[in-house]
């Protein structure tokens, strides 16, 4: 019994103290003691350093542990390493740089952790992806931001104003040949109105797009941004534009001023300089008249208002001109979708733009209310089988030109302006109005008769009906400026291919 007896504190002692090594090991083994050894073994249990009780099954027999003093506690790494499972302290980031943690835009959960850290996804779980709020306010502003351009009250870029140009640019040259230049121009917005301009040679139209876009008549005729006929070209019988000229506002209003349609001069040059022409065509008079076909069909095609220019009422082969360049446009969706069936065919499938005839260098009797009343219903009658849009969206009446006539005076008011001789202030009146030839008016200091306003009051009158009329859809889609750019290039090579202006051609020769 005695040996027996001392045998077993040894045996007890031997087995506490591998239960003590795995302890360090493998962490509490409460579970495995037994009796009252088990109490007296893992009840004061606390580490040689000092740290608390990792959190286990046990956590709440043993709450003290919490209460310790946190000066007395390890850092989160020490008792990762020392006790192998994780703290529960959530660790503090201040920041992270972007060496550390991958590339750039990387998220923080795609950032690889060091093998065998013990807190790698509490850190990525703490890591706050951000930047400095002075470079997310900055960002993509450049020189603008330096150059005083930001908002001091939202932080953000002001809007630019859209470059001005200065002169037109060429969108087709005199070889009829599609031009780039005007697309560093035009911006991404969908709110713009086309204007385009024919007519025959010397008739002004040059100087009606420059005074409709962004000159006055009192401005020296040399700064004009479509370049008018000098003197020297008019006593030569010679033609100013050549193909078709580009000039954007800053309201977004695109002008197209075209080379003369039918001009004597161009055939003359054809004839002179010994020009070669395209295969397809064997006389010059027959290119001459196709090159106006297709700038013709081209601007009814592309343009939400094509003004016709003429100086004298009127010529017959005109209205003959714009009815077979109607013919030949290309074909193009329609700008409305809700059209009805009573509606023809051509109408609900076809695009058509309004048409205004603009009586340039218009004499006073013009004026007289009895021949404007002959002159629109001259017009309805020539252009009664048109689907072109020829009345209903321009009245003189609405102008105050005529105050005493009321609307239903004109029983068909098409869209037709008069505009007089654009003329110097110090004119003789009574020369002008063509009642005497002195050189002195009669009442010097009373205004002259005219017989209508005065040019500038209704090239302004001009101006905003034109301005103000319907932007309709060109196309099936709605397109933006650059948009409408690419989509007048594609126009202009199907109208250059076109296999009815092809064939119309054959006919003529």
């Amino acid at each position: 019994m005695s040996e027996s007896g001392h045998s077993q504190p040894g045996l007890y002692g031997q087995g506490r103290r591998r239960r003590r090594r795995r302890d360090r090991d493998q962490g509490p083994p409460g579970q495995n003691l037994s009796g009252p050894s088990r109490d007296r073994e893992y009840v004061p249990r606390e580490r040689r350093d000092g740290s608390e009780e990792p959190a286990g099954p046990l956590l709440q027999k043993t709450p003290i542990i919490l209460a310790k003093p946190p000066g007395e506690r390890a850092k989160p790494s020490q008792s990762a390493s020392l006790g192998g499972a994780p703290s529960l302290e959530k660790p503090i980031m201040l920041m992270k740089s972007r060496d550390e943690g991958g590339k750039p835009g990387t998220p923080p959960e795609m950032v690889p952790s060091a093998p065998g850290s013990g807190v790698a996804k509490l850190e990525r779980e703490g890591q706050r992806p951000t930047q400095p709020v002075y470079q997310i306010q900055n960002r993509g502003m450049g020189s603008a931001a330096a150059s005083g351009t930001v908002d001091p009250v939202i932080g953000q870029t002001k809007l630019l104003p859209p470059e001005k140009m200065k002169h037109s640019i060429k969108l087709v040259d005199d070889q009829m040949n599609w031009c780039d230049t005007a697309m560093e121009y035009l911006r991404d917005q969908t709110d713009m109105l086309v204007v385009g301009v024919i007519g025959l040679q010397g008739t002004g139209k040059s100087t009606v797009m420059s005074l409709l876009s962004a000159n006055t008549p009192e401005e020296d005729q040399r700064a004009y941004v479509f370049r008018a006929q000098t003197q020297e070209i008019k006593e030569r019988g010679g033609n100013q534009s050549s193909g078709i000229d580009f000039y954007i506002t800053q309201e977004r209003v695109i002008f197209l001023d075209t080379q003369p349609i039918l001009s004597p001069s161009i055939l003359d040059h054809l004839i002179n300089n010994d020009r070669k022409l395209p295969p397809e065509y064997n006389l010059p008079h027959t290119y001459v008249e196709m090159q106006s076909l297709q700038i013709a069909a081209f601007l009814f095609t592309v343009c939400h208002v094509v003004i016709v220019v003429q100086d004298w009422f009127t010529d017959i082969n005109l209205y003959r001109f714009l009815q077979t360049a109607e013919m030949l446009k290309p074909s193009t969706p329609s700008a409305s979708h809700d059209s009805s069936g009573s509606s023809g065919a051509d109408e609900g499938t076809e695009y058509y733009p309004h048409i205004v005839f603009l009586q340039n260098k218009a004499r006073w009797q013009e004026f007289c209310p009895r021949n404007l009343k002959k002159m629109h219903m001259a017009v309805d009658k020539l252009m009664a089988h048109s689907h072109l849009k020829y009345k209903g969206t321009l009245s003189m009446l609405d102008c105050n030109i005529f105050p005493g006539l009321g609307r239903d005076y004109l029983e068909t008011e098409v869209n037709l302006f008069l505009l007089p001789m654009l003329e110097n202030e110090g004119e003789d009146a009574l020369t002008r109005a063509g009642s005497g030839s002195s050189s002195t008016p009669l009442f010097s200091l009373l205004p002259g008769y005219r017989g209508h306003p005065s040019f500038s009051s209704l090239a302004s009158k001009l101006r905003s009906q034109v301005l103000a009329m319907s932007r309709s859809q060109l196309s099936h889609t709605i397109l933006t400026e650059k948009n409408w750019f690419h989509y007048a290039a594609r126009i202009w090579d199907s109208v250059k291919k076109s296999s009815a202006l092809s064939e119309y051609s054959r006919l003529l020769s």
